[in-house]
């Protein structure tokens, strides 16, 4: 098992407490930070069960990248939402007006995660949803 690093001060990202020394993400700390199964981490993040719980798989490059993207857009309204797990929630369920009621989580599964960081840095600056 592969331990993720604890690098992460209180003002770094979240995504850095959850890679591991290779600069992978390490599934099974982002799973147990948000209190999810494998199999739930994966439906969140668009990616089939089987992906998560095979190491070669859960290390690829688009399983990566998935994660990634998901752990960035979590990150970034963490402060907002008063902690990672209200982000989560966030992400999961809030529709969002700009996307025609979509959520993050359906957008980055449909490969959108950049246009939820685009409609997040506009609202970081005071744009209007």
């Amino acid at each position: 098992m592969v331990q993720a690093q604890k690098v992460r001060s209180d003002n770094g990202p979240l995504i850095l407490s959850y890679m591991d020394r290779s600069g992978k993400i390490a599934v099974e700390q982002v799973a147990d930070g948000f209190g999810m199964s494998k199999s739930q981490l994966a439906a969140t993040a668009g990616l089939a069960r089987e992906t998560l719980y095979r190491t070669e798989r859960s290390r690829g490059a688009k399983t990566q990248s998935r994660l990634r993207e998901m752990l960035e857009i979590i990150s970034r309204i963490a402060e907002w939402a008063g902690g990672k797990e209200q982000a989560m929630a966030w992400y999961r369920a809030q529709p969002l007006p700009a996307f025609g009621g979509r959520t993050a989580e359906a957008l980055v599964k449909d490969g959108k995660a950049a246009a939820v960081r685009d409609y997040l840095d506009h609202m970081a600056v005071g744009g209007f949803a």
